[in-house]
């Protein structure tokens, strides 16, 4: 199968998690297509002063995969300065949330699977 770009989901998400402003979200896959394995595989894209707010994993986790820009994410009350190149990992139970602190766009992948 190929998805072409033109023919991939996208979306204007506001306030995510209770975050400031509006992401822009790309979904690669659909939870059907994950075959019950998780529920998200797609990209991301904050605009400078935007965030996903701080929010708890329950029967999940969640992978970031930073393409390009920098931010701030807070992992379980761990705030780190992140930029192109990380990888940023929340487990089950966990917490987590991202904000885009820098003067580019804050694009990554993203990914849930199921715990």
């Amino acid at each position: 199968m190929i998805k072409r770009a033109d023919k991939l989901t996208t979306g204007i998400v506001p306030n995510l998690k209770g975050g400031k402003g509006s992401i822009e979200s790309k979904s690669f896959l659909t939870e059907e297509e994950m075959h019950g394995k998780g529920r998200l595989f797609g990209k991301s894209l904050l605009k400078p002063g935007v965030s996903i707010g701080l929010h708890q994993h329950e029967g999940d986790c969640e992978t970031y995969y930073i393409l390009a820009g920098e931010g701030t994410f807070n992992d379980n009350g761990e705030i780190s300065t992140v930029k192109a190149g990380d990888l940023l990992y929340t487990d089950n139970g966990k917490s987590h949330s991202i904000e885009n602190t820098g003067t580019c766009d804050l694009e990554f992948i993203a990914l849930i699977i199921y715990a």
